[in-house]
């Protein structure tokens, strides 16, 4: 997907390779007669899955021919380009049914736990590598999009409390959980739409990090059943504060730099980075905005696999062989580090392969450069500041400074 994205000359070859593959894995899958799994949504999910690979396979073979120019190709490079965008998704569900159907997770009584955990789980995962995307690599787009990532943010975080508000109680009794999932809910589309309001006109706040920080302490005080799953809960909700407060710290002290009269066309208060200066110390502190960037959205993404791995079935099955809450977290964290490692792989990717590649030739670090040549003319690779153009030389007789005009 993300070689296609960049127009990659290895996107066709590389999808090929995928295509044999998951042929040959389905082939596998149903010819052995080794050991066998009950009826699961894995399966099912399986089997509606070579629907939209046969599509993709076809349409990728059909865009190759390059017919139907100006009538029905464009509408196939939509589909195409759509089909492509899903597979993280999908193949992130499908790898989920995968992994319970082997540990034979989520049984009936478990069942809705499970989906409340992995569903939850997955979006604190997904909004962790969206502000990645968004922070790392996307300023261009955040910027030509007129609104600040805070409101992104908050439409998601109102949008999901509402949701939120009204599943959580299923009749009968309220129970403590109950009460403390449905008010989460609650402050979740309230907090949501102030940081709406508070983003309008291109402003960022600190009210997602706040509803942040906020869930992260109500599931620090989640009392479970085992000593263990109360741990794992309050290692949840520690990481889930400290992935808020990171994100308060980088919107406020960090990668806000309102000079008040600067004259900067690069610099504005409503962008994520400062404008470009050659001053050492402020190149420095760009450098350290850069690195502090990714705290908070790895600390989401280790939040999603604690809250994931927090079930009753999983944690029981931890206690039975005698493992104590220390070596889980270090585990589930270990897996953190390894996804967003996988998630930055994908996105350099994009940004030096295909169409990417020329620009990424030079340092991020790299305002001007000189080329090999020798000549001291300044380049800008990245359009510094779109005032800089070289003065074209004019062909005529040289005038020496100081010489006798007759």
């Amino acid at each position: 997907m993300v070689l296609g994205l960049a127009r990659s000359r290895w996107h066709v070859p590389l999808q090929s390779l995928a295509f044999a593959l998951t042929f040959a894995g389905i082939i596998l899958g149903h010819a052995h007669g080794g050991r066998q799994f009950p009826h699961s949504l894995h399966g099912s999910l399986g089997s509606w899955l070579l629907v939209p690979i046969f599509a993709q396979l076809t349409l990728g073979i059909y865009l190759k021919l390059h017919i139907h120019e100006r009538s029905l190709r464009p509408y196939a490079v939509r589909v195409h380009g759509i089909l492509g965008r899903a597979w993280p998704i999908l193949g992130w569900v499908q790898g989920l049914f995968g992994v319970i159907v082997l540990k034979g997770l989520c049984g009936e009584v478990g069942a809705g736990q499970c989906a409340a955990h992995y569903i939850m789980g997955s979006a604190f995962i997904g909004y962790g590598i969206i502000m990645a995307l968004l922070l790392v690599a996307g300023e261009n787009w955040v910027r030509q999009s007129g609104r600040s990532p805070e409101w992104w943010d908050s439409w998601v975080i109102m949008l999901w409390g509402i949701v939120n508000t009204f599943t959580e109680h299923h009749g009968g009794e309220w129970s403590v959980k109950d009460m403390q999932h449905t008010v989460l809910g609650v402050i979740w589309w309230a907090g949501g739409a102030l940081g709406i309001y508070l983003a309008r006109n291109n402003q960022r706040n600190v009210v997602p990090g706040l509803i942040i920080i906020l869930t992260g302490w109500a599931m620090s005080e989640h009392a479970q059943a085992l000593m263990l799953s109360t741990k794992v809960h309050a290692m949840f909700g520690y990481t889930l504060m400290l992935a808020g407060l990171a994100r308060i710290i980088d919107i406020c002290f960090i990668t806000t730099n309102s000079s008040g009269g600067s004259l900067d066309d690069n610099e504005s208060e409503h962008t994520l980075t400062s404008g470009i200066n050659t001053n050492g110390e402020s190149r420095s502190k760009a450098k350290a905005a850069r690195a502090f960037r990714h705290l908070s959205p790895f600390l989401l993404v280790a939040s999603g696999l604690l809250f994931m791995s927090a079930t009753d079935e999983e944690l029981d099955a931890a206690h039975d062989v005698g493992m104590d809450h220390v070596t889980y977290v270090l585990g589930m964290y270990s897996l953190a580090f390894l996804l967003y490692l996988f998630t930055l792989f994908l996105i350099n990717l994009y940004a030096t392969s295909g169409r990417n590649a020329d620009t990424s030739t030079h340092a991020p670090d790299d305002v001007f450069s000189a080329p090999s040549n020798g000549e001291i003319e300044l380049t800008s690779p990245r359009d510094a500041s779109k005032w800089y153009a070289p003065v074209p030389r004019e062909e005529g007789p040289v005038h020496v400074l100081g010489e006798d005009e007759e």
